[in-house]
């Protein structure tokens, strides 16, 4: 009997950037999987969220200028700041 299921794609770290790169969007889909959200959420404690939340915040700021955090994250085309519509 043959497996339907799509081939899973190996995650490696540490061989090189492109492949680092390829492997940590494949760990984050799979993080962002409801089913393992929806497990593990509930069993993190308070820190735990906050330190996460600063964490991926931290990068954003960091990486992301106010209109691409607005646009690739929140979704908007503008910033509510940039007084154009």
């Amino acid at each position: 009997m043959k497996n339907s299921s799509p081939p899973q794609e190996d995650i490696y770290f540490g061989l090189n950037r492109e492949s680092d790169e390829r492997s940590l969007a494949l760990f984050l889909d799979r993080f962002a999987d409801e089913r393992l959200l929806t497990a593990l959420i509930p069993r993190m404690s308070d820190g735990e969220i906050i330190q996460l939340v600063d964490t991926l915040s931290g990068l954003m700021r960091k990486h992301f200028s106010e209109r691409e955090y607005h646009r690739l994250f929140l979704g908007e085309e503008r910033s509510p700041h940039s007084g154009k519509k």
